[in-house]
Parts: structure tokens; C-alpha cells; sequence
């Protein structure tokens, strides 16, 4: 992506596919995001690749493909972007909506966090290493929003985990909150 893609016109990334999600709707009050929640999803778990993911955000995820979308296919469920393995983001949520990727979640004492947080899909699982380019497009990703939402300027980045402790265990002990929190330190982007 160049320079001109990280530019967030109306709560969307300009160099993201957009992939639009049934699965949102208005803040309280238009709140603004506070809060950036990471994720990380692959379906079949433990497959990447394919569009199961874009099905399961849509609606359109087929029960009969795999034993395990059975359980799932119902759900009505979405993340404001995802993250590919190879760096491709994919919008699926205006960042001015609510997404519904939390559940049911609190984090310093409020709850809801849907309500003021931006939602990102990593594709993997907690026990996977993620990608350089992950780390790359995560880093360059959240400097957009930053830049776009003063609210989230020296904000809070958490796992799922940390906002449902106990319910959620994502994105896992095999993501880099160390690395991560180097890249977003670096000058150099």
C-alpha cells in the first residue's frame, strides 16, 4: 500500500478491499473509539485462506462446507477489519460504526466494549507465530486510526482476552505484544 492508502475517508481505510458487513450498527451517542481490540480467527480453524471468513462476516458462510461451520454459520458476528496472513486488510465495518466483535466484554470498568472500540482480525490462532507483514499492516493500520481518532492517541491496544478473560483466549500467546509495541515506537513507518 502507499502513503495515500492509509487515508480513512468516512470511518473507511482507503487501501482496504471492502467486504461491507450486515453486523453493525450506530454508536451510543456516535461515540467515538477508545479502545482498539485484536483478534485473531481462521475457518476452518487452524486453515488459512479462502473466503470463510468474508462468508462468516456476511451472513453467507455455508454450514454444510465443514463440520465445525455448522456451529458457527448462525452467529452474526463482525470486526471492523481483518488482517490476511500475506498483509491484506479487508474492511468489513465503517470505523464510525460499532462492529460486533467483542461480546460480551468490559475493560476498566466499562462494559460493552463494542460500544467505543475498533475491532482487528488476525488471521491465525493462538498458537501459530503471525506474520511479518501482519506485524507490518497491524503497526501501519492502528498509526491511520490514531491519526484519524485523537480518542485513540496513546489509547489502549488489547487482546479479546483481556476484555472477556475466562470467555475469549485471542489473539494468543504466539502474538508479539512486544514487537508490536517496538514497531509502533518506531519513527520509521
Amino acid at each position: 500500500m502507499n502513503p495515500d492508502d492509509w487515508v480513512m475517508t468516512s470511518g473507511w481505510l482507503k487501501g482496504a478491499r471492502r467486504v461491507p458487513s450486515p453486523n453493525c450498527n450506530q454508536r451510543p451517542g456516535d461515540m467515538a473509539p477508545e479502545l482498539i481490540v485484536l483478534h485473531n480467527i481462521s475457518l476452518p480453524p487452524g486453515e488459512f485462506g479462502g473466503g470463510h471468513i468474508e462468508s462468516l462476516f456476511t451472513n453467507t458462510l455455508d454450514p454444510d462446507l465443514h463440520p465445525y461451520f455448522a456451529s458457527i454459520a448462525h452467529l452474526q458476528v463482525s470486526a471492523h477489519f481483518l488482517l490476511r496472513r500475506n498483509g491484506e486488510i479487508v474492511q468489513f465495518v465503517a470505523t464510525d460504526q460499532r462492529a460486533w466483535h467483542a461480546g460480551e466484554s468490559s475493560w476498566c470498568e466499562r462494559s460493552n466494549c463494542n460500544d467505543f472500540s475498533i475491532g482487528i482480525e488476525l488471521e491465525g490462532t493462538d498458537t501459530q507465530p503471525y506474520t511479518e507483514a501482519q506485524y507490518q499492516r497491524l503497526q501501519q493500520l492502528i498509526r491511520a486510526l490514531r491519526a484519524t481518532y485523537t480518542s485513540l492517541e496513546g489509547g489502549d491496544i488489547v487482546g479479546h482476552s483481556d476484555i472477556a478473560p475466562g470467555r475469549k483466549t485471542d489473539p494468543g500467546a504466539s502474538f508479539d505484544w512486544h514487537y508490536l509495541a517496538e514497531l509502533l515506537d518506531s519513527e520509521d513507518v
